[in-house]
């Protein structure tokens, strides 16, 4: 027997609203998008649903957004410190939600380093900015008219009525005209310039043209630019004239503000060599992940070296043993994520280092130098 069913218009019930329905879903701030009212979290952009602004929130916010500092960060630093290469390996291995991502974790202790090490770079700048001004000064102070010394043939005319007693100087006593005979040998020996510093063209010169607003060119062949002078010189001499009327100040500073600059071309490089030296272990990308978390556990140990000679005054070998340490870790974490024998580590490890410390880190420098050179 068939059932009847009742087929009711569409169109009839255009105007039957079931607000039970409604009433369970609310709307995301975030994304504008309905979800249930009972979630925690809206499972289209995943913000909170309660999230009420106060002070606390906001700046909780700030610090996970930015650095993710939550649990992960912890859970990650102390195989980061005492596991080496275990966390590397851990994340290429497919654990990546639960550890820091490697290279917000370098961007977190490298931050807080350049944070500590400023306090420093703040005393280096001003104590040689102290000695540039003084540098500055002596030069400066100096007479324009270079006096020559005495040579020895005219030293020897001028001395000699002292010794032949002539009665141009009969009214001397011995002590006076020994006295005189010290003066004149004084005179003609040259004196030294303390504390004076060659900049290698005219100070005096150069301020005066900067004092009636001469023309750049007129400055720059003052401070030793030809004429014939390419692009990369002439940009050379600006700086130095740059450098003149800031009386130097800020070199430090500026030497200091490319530091981040020249790490991060230093970091992949690093990487390179790693592929270099374990061809088949992996994608160009497995390598910076190691890097990563090993410059984040260098930037880890200059924090802690840093942090406890501002309350004491630890010896420089102390230092020196604690950084050499570095490599002993290096040598550990190269075992550990590239799993091959302790020797082979240790000899790949030292020929790593090696090549990093005699081609690379001189090529940084020189980028850190030409960075410095054009931020200031």
């Amino acid at each position: 027997m068939a059932k009847n069913t009742e087929i009711t218009n569409p169109s009839e019930n255009d105007d039957h609203v079931d607000f039970s329905l409604e009433q369970n879903m609310t709307m995301c701030q975030n994304c504008e998008k309905e979800h249930d009212i009972d979630f925690d979290f809206c499972p289209h952009c995943g913000q909170q649903t309660t999230d009420d602004l106060t002070v606390g929130v906001l700046f909780y916010n700030t610090i996970a957004n930015y650095f993710s500092f939550d649990a992960r960060f912890f859970r990650s630093f102390i195989p980061l410190v005492f596991k080496p290469g275990i966390l590397a390996k851990r994340f290429v291995s497919g654990k990546r939600l639960m550890y820091l991502h490697p290279a917000q974790m370098y961007l977190f202790i490298s931050v807080v380093f350049f944070f500590m090490f400023s306090f420093k770079i703040r005393e280096y700048n001003a104590n040689f900015d102290k000695v540039l001004q003084e540098g500055f000064k002596v030069e400066q102070s100096q007479d324009s008219i270079n006096i020559s010394p005495l040579d020895s043939a005219t030293v020897e005319k001028i001395k000699a009525p002292l010794k032949n007693d002539s009665g141009l100087l009969s009214g001397m006593s011995d002590q006076e005209k020994q006295e005189l005979d010290s003066l004149i040998t004084s005179v003609s020996q040259p004196k030294k310039a303390d504390n004076n510093i060659n900049f290698g063209y005219d100070t005096k010169k150069l301020d005066s043209l900067i004092a009636i607003n001469a023309s750049e060119k007129e400055q720059l062949l003052a401070v030793g630019m030809k004429e014939d002078a390419g692009f990369l010189e002439k940009q050379f001499y600006k700086q130095l004239i740059k450098f003149h009327k800031n009386r130097g100040g800020g070199i430090v500073q500026a030497l200091f503000d490319s530091v981040p600059i020249s790490l991060f071309i230093l970091l992949p490089i690093f990487a390179l060599l790693l592929k270099v030296f374990y061809w088949r272990r992996g994608r160009f990308a497995h390598h910076l992940v190691f890097s990563f978390y090993y410059f984040s556990f260098l930037f880890t140990v200059l924090c802690i070296i840093l942090g406890v000679n501002y309350i004491i005054d630890i010896p420089d070998w102390i230092d020196f043993l604690v950084l050499l340490s570095t490599f002993f870790y290096l040598v550990f974490a190269v075992r550990n994520y590239y799993e091959q024998g302790f020797f082979i580590s240790l000899i790949k490890s030292s020929m790593l280092t090696f090549m990093y410390m005699i081609f690379v880190v001189p090529m940084a420098i020189m980028i850190m130098l030409g960075l410095s050179f054009l931020l200031y």
